[in-house]
């Protein structure tokens, strides 16, 4: 025991209670901690809705896990996220007479599980303020995650959503919230309910092409611009050039074109067509201005600042796309490792640091989500934001960009 280094501080919490002896803090610690109960991928797939009990065995303990104790995935075990209240409605005198926290480490314990026990851990969780890990904070695995290296880079650029979410930002092998709800996730948000579905929607993202092309072709106007005159770029210069390149444009595409089959004459495309286009893109580039005022002013962008690129958007989230193929199994861990490993190559190559990169983060989720409220999309970007590049722990503070 030794020199053992606790995963994380839930079970480092755990740890220290049951060192002092102190059962009531344990199970303070253990109410407000994410319990996971293995179960049978067959059998869950069969009927995602019942949650089943596997004593070891002997039949004398139920083994549960916390977040950081979990093991790595593997095709036949998932896990179930429930509460210590829930185990306490749950059991009934039939059940194994111990539930085995953590068994095998340092930081295990098997509780008794008699009425009166289960009373106590009901008693545990009215008292607790909170349960799970706390959104907006930095949670890491000190072991069993990377913290440094390629891998520890990918995963870093996926921080924001680990960040607002709640969860260990370095773990590849992760389970998530557990398999169902991961499941539930994946179909809600992303409508994928398959391993074919999960690797498509991870190639759209570390390409890049499910931010709008019509952001990042403003953008990239101003890039040009900016490269061209070696400084800032005016508002109405802006907007001026890119009318006149979606002007150019709509004009070379109705130029005869030679062909193997000879001259091709192109129909112009209608006037309104191409004016409707150019007035959308001058109000978008309008709205991207006044995001990054926002962003100067509340320390988002530096004073002279401006956002390069929108696509961090999609390789942040194509880093936790590869993450959440493992917790559903819709894809296996040297996937996610490729996946998380690109997405930081990726955001390299469009990005010259962890605070650049951020902000074309938030002002992709900002365009998507926000719609110039500046409400609560805005405020959790810039919360998140502000944390990973001020929070000692934070792994853009501890991984060079390059």
């Amino acid at each position: 025991m030794d020199g053992w280094t606790a995963p994380s501080a839930i079970e480092r919490e755990l740890y220290e209670a049951k060192s002092r002896g102190d059962w009531p803090a344990f199970l303070d610690a253990l109410a407000r901690a994410e319990l996971f109960l293995p179960q049978h991928r067959a059998a869950v797939d069969a009927d995602p809705r019942q949650a089943r009990f596997h004593p070891s065995p002997g039949g004398a303990s139920l083994a549960v896990y916390t977040r950081g104790m979990l093991p790595a995935p593997d095709e036949h075990t998932v896990y179930l996220r429930q509460s210590l209240a829930w185990f306490a409605n749950a059991w009934d005198d039939r059940d194994p007479a111990y539930l085995a926290v953590n068994p095998g480490c340092p930081a295990e314990a098997y509780l008794t599980t008699r009425p009166e026990d289960r009373a106590r851990w009901r008693a545990h969780w009215d008292a607790a303020t909170s349960w799970g890990l706390p959104e907006g904070a930095v949670h890491a695995l000190h072991t069993g995650g990377p913290l440094h290296g390629p891998v520890a880079h990918g995963l870093a650029v996926g921080a924001h959503l680990a960040v607002s979410n709640g969860e260990f930002w370095n773990a590849l092998a992760q389970h998530g919230n557990g398999y169902t709800r991961e499941r539930e996730r994946m179909r809600k948000w992303w409508g994928v309910t398959d391993g074919a579905g999960w690797l498509e929607a991870l190639r759209q993202l570390q390409n890049a092409e499910a931010v709008s092309p019509v952001w990042e072709y403003a953008l990239r106007v101003r890039r040009v611009l900016a490269s061209d005159f070696a400084g800032p770029v005016d508002v109405e210069h802006w907007r001026h050039a890119a009318e006149t390149s979606l002007r150019r444009g709509a004009e070379r595409s109705a130029e005869p074109r030679l062909t193997p089959d000879g001259v091709t004459v192109v129909e112009p495309r209608p006037a309104a067509e191409v004016e409707g286009e150019i007035a959308g893109v001058r109000r978008l580039i309008g709205r991207i201005a006044r995001y990054e005022q926002r962003f100067r002013a509340d320390g988002l962008l530096p004073p002279d600042g401006w956002v390069r690129s929108v696509e961090g958007w999609d390789h942040g989230r194509a880093s936790q796309m590869a993450r959440w193929g493992v917790a559903t199994r819709y894809g296996a861990l040297e996937d996610a490792e490729r996946g998380v490993l690109r997405a930081g190559e990726a955001a390299r190559g469009a990005y010259r640091s962890w605070a650049d990169f951020s902000a074309g983060y938030c002002l992709g989720r900002c365009l998507h989500f926000d719609e110039e409220e500046f409400g609560d999309w805005y405020a959790s970007s810039l919360a998140t934001h502000l944390t990973l590049t001020t929070d000692p722990a934070s792994p853009w503070l501890n991984i060079p960009w390059r």
